[in-house]
C-alpha cells in the first residue's frame, strides 16, 4: 500500500553534472531542482541525451554532482564517503537496467541470492520471483528464459532486499509491446506491494500515462512536471 506521508523520497537543488573541461564541456544538467514525494511511481521522460539517465546516477548513488545538493529524505547524499554511497546504496537502493545482468551460470533463484545473502532484510528469493511471476521458472538459467522473464528475474534480484526506491532505467527498451506492459505491470505491482517507490527512466512517451507524476526532462533541465490524478493500468497504455 502507498505511503500517506507527504515527505519527499529525492530533493535536488541547483544540481549540475558537466563532463570534461573548456570548449570540450558537456553539461549534462544544468541546475535541477526536483522534489519526489515517497511512495510515488514517477517518469523521467525526455528524448536521448536529455540528462535522466545522469539524473538517476546520481540520486541512485552510482555518481556524484558536479555542483548542487541532492537529499535522500532527510540525508545529503552529497556529503557522503565512497564508503557511505556504497552503503546507502546497497541499503535503499534497487536498479533495473534495460539490460538484464544476469549471471548466465546461474539459476533465476540463484541470481536473486546474490542479493538476499547480503541484504540486512530481504525477502525470501522464491517469494521475490514469486511477486514478479516467475515462482515456476526458479531452476532455469538465464539462456532457457525469454527477454521479458530475464527482465523479471533481474526485478526479482533489485526487489528482494526491499529496497525504499526502485530505479529503472529503460526497463522494456528491449522488449516488444506485449513483453513491456507484463514489466511495467510487475513495477506498479512493486510500488504498491512493497511501497516502494518507483522511478522509470525512459524516452517512451506511452510509459508515462502509468505514472503518478511525470519530469519531462530537455538538455539537462527540467522542462516540466506533470501530475496524473487518474494514472492507467499498464493493460490500458498504447504502445
Amino acid at each position: 500500500m502507498k505511503q500517506d506521508t507527504p515527505s519527499f523520497a529525492f530533493r535536488t537543488k541547483g544540481l549540475t553534472k558537466t563532463y570534461g573541461e573548456g570548449n570540450a564541456a558537456v553539461h549534462a544538467l544544468r541546475g535541477v531542482d526536483l522534489e519526489i514525494p515517497q511512495g510515488e511511481i514517477v517518469v523521467l521522460l525526455g528524448p536521448s541525451g536529455s540528462g535522466k539517465s545522469t539524473l538517476l546516477n546520481i540520486i541512485g548513488g552510482l555518481d556524484r554532482a558536479s555542483e548542487g545538493e541532492v537529499y535522500f529524505r532527510d540525508m545529503s547524499l552529497s556529503d557522503l564517503s565512497d564508503d557511505k554511497l556504497t552503503l546507502y546504496r546497497r541499503d535503499h537502493v534497487g536498479f533495473v537496467f534495460q539490460f538484464y545482468n544476469l549471471m548466465p551460470s546461474l539459476t533465476a533463484l540463484e541470481n536473486v541470492q546474490l542479493v538476499t545473502e547480503i541484504a540486512d532484510d530481504p525477502l525470501d528469493a522464491q517469494e521475490a520471483l514469486a511477486l514478479v511471476g516467475l515462482k515456476e521458472r526458479s531452476h532455469h538459467f538465464p539462456a532457457q528464459m525469454s527477454g521479458g522473464e530475464q527482465q523479471r528475474v533481474a526485478i526479482a534480484r533489485a526487489i528482494a532486499k526491499q529496497p525504499n526506491v526502485l530505479f529503472c532505467d529503460e526497463p522494456t527498451g528491449a522488449l516488444d509491446s506485449s513483453t513491456g506492459r507484463v514489466i511495467l505491470k510487475v513495477l506498479k505491482d512493486v510500488n504498491e506491494k512493497l511501497g516502494a517507490t518507483v522511478l522509470i527512466v525512459t524516452h517512451a512517451a506511452s510509459t508515462a500515462l502509468m505514472a503518478d507524476r511525470v519530469i519531462h526532462f530537455a538538455d539537462g533541465q527540467i522542462r516540466e512536471v506533470e501530475t496524473n490524478a487518474a494514472p492507467l493500468s499498464p493493460d490500458e497504455i498504447e504502445w
